[in-house]
């Protein structure tokens, strides 16, 4: 596995994430505008709500480590499956 971009990404992330826009995307905003926003049900649990650490608070460095979480799993899934599809390959 190459790892040479991974300074930078790492550095992106922790630059660019408080820049982040705290207005909602475009789906909620119409859902907002038309007032059907409150009738969708909540997800059962939410790991980082709102892009954030619940027990940091809604801070820029929360939003950083909530996007270095984010990618370490999204990593660790495709690491799996990589390696499943390689075993099953082989056999």
């Amino acid at each position: 596995m190459d790892l040479r971009g991974h300074p930078l990404i790492s550095l992106l992330v922790v630059l660019l994430a408080p820049l982040a826009s705290g207005d909602p995307d475009g789906l909620e905003r119409v859902a907002e505008d038309i007032g059907f926003l409150d009738a969708g049900m909540s997800a059962p649990y939410e790991i980082l709500p709102d892009y954030s650490i619940p027990f940091i608070g809604e801070t820029g460095f929360s939003t950083v480590l909530a996007g270095i979480v984010g990618a370490l799993v999204v990593l660790g899934i495709l690491i799996l499956v990589g390696r499943s599809l390689r075993v099953s390959s082989e056999s």
